[in-house]
């Protein structure tokens, strides 16, 4: 009998059309991609999870999926939302030139900032996000409420100004539909809120003043999604929050602040490392030096090795570690379980030992 090895294939860019292009603020649109039949269970994907857009061979950048499932089960459509970036590589374009009938290159979904919804489960929900870091949420708000008809969302959102609110009407839809089981507080920062609580920065006396007096006690499942700053901040005031049972938090930033101003550089480390890599079913070796990142020494010898953002946050790059040690120098992407089964973020890891081994398929 002859035994096989399953590959764990990665993500293949497929050419996708744009549907459409929509306003949402002056400077945020989403865009609407159509699937063909045949590639739907390729683009099959779990509510929070994101895109990779591939805009020149140079230029990938991720962004959240801010439409449902059953959106593309039952019409073949998947949007992202995406937010305009000063300078921003593909941003500007998608904010400002992008039209109906363009067609972009787009990886499968993928992301942890996610969980499993059940049709039996009943679980209150709450999420605190700023800016564009709604855009996941509004996917998971939408399809948890349909989902499992005893759950409950609570939404925190901070903005500037109401004219900059993303999802202001789609948001006000999901309210009328889901009147009793869906909670949104928007907080805005420059113009007067509904009242003093929600007028200001999402800082951390504002949030200890939500969390006690404006949000349910018992929120089984947090998701966090904004600047790092923001992201640590509402952590730290949810886990203390909870006295008795640790509430599941779920964490993704949409900017992860500039990088480290030096590589990670183990003390006395000499010489080159010696770095195999499988990718495909297929081995490659080359060598790398202690101060260069895993992702950088890959791509000089295979350049079709998946990556996106290349700052910790996308897990594009992720790959398991079978021999060596490496550090991170941020990791704002896998989750604990993850770490502790081996991966690590090929684009943020420099090597701690002499030797390297580590698997894309894995």
């Amino acid at each position: 009998m002859t035994m096989t090895t399953m590959v764990r294939r990665r993500p293949v860019w497929h050419p996708l059309p744009v549907a459409a292009v929509g306003r949402l603020t002056a400077e945020a649109v989403t865009i609407t991609f159509a699937v063909p039949p045949e590639l739907r269970a390729v683009y099959a994907f779990r509510p929070g999870q994101h895109l990779t857009v591939r805009y020149a061979p140079d230029v990938r950048r991720s962004y959240s999926i801010c439409s449902t499932p059953s959106e593309l089960a039952e019409a073949g459509r998947i949007r992202i939302g995406v937010k305009e970036v000063p300078g921003g590589a593909f941003s500007s374009h998608g904010v400002r030139a992008l039209l109906a009938g363009a067609t972009l290159e787009v990886l499968p979904p993928l992301g942890t900032f996610t969980t499993a919804l059940d049709p039996g489960r009943t679980r209150r929900y709450g999420a605190i996000v700023a800016g564009s870091g709604v855009t996941p949420v509004l996917s998971l708000i939408a399809t948890a409420l349909a989902t499992e008809p005893a759950s409950t969302f609570t939404l925190i959102y901070g903005n500037r100004a109401a004219a900059s609110v993303m999802f202001a009407d789609e948001l006000g839809d999901l309210k009328d539909r889901y009147p009793s089981r869906l909670q949104i507080l928007h907080v805005l920062s420059r113009e007067p809120g509904l009242s003093p609580a929600l007028s200001g920065r999402l800082d951390r006396p504002r949030l200890e003043l939500l969390l006690g007096n404006l949000v349910p006690q018992d929120i089984d499942e947090w998701f966090l999604c904004g600047p790092a700053g923001l992201v640590e901040t509402a952590r730290e005031a949810v886990q203390a929050r909870e006295a008795v049972q640790a509430p599941l938090v779920h964490a993704e930033l949409f900017y992860a602040g500039a990088e480290p101003t030096a590589p990670i550089v183990p003390v006395g480390a000499a010489g080159d490392v010696a770095l195999t890599f499988r990718l495909d079913g297929r081995e490659s070796s080359t060598t790398m030096s202690h101060d260069t990142r895993v992702l950088d020494a890959a791509l000089a010898v295979r350049a079709e090795l998946p990556y996106a953002c290349k700052g910790g946050v996308c897990a594009t790059c992720r790959a398991r570690l079978t021999s060596g040690r490496v550090e991170m120098a941020r990791n704002y992407a896998l989750e604990p379980d993850d770490v502790a089964a081996g991966y690590i973020l090929t684009c943020q890891s420099v090597p701690l030992t002499d030797a390297l081994t580590v698997d894309y398929d894995g």
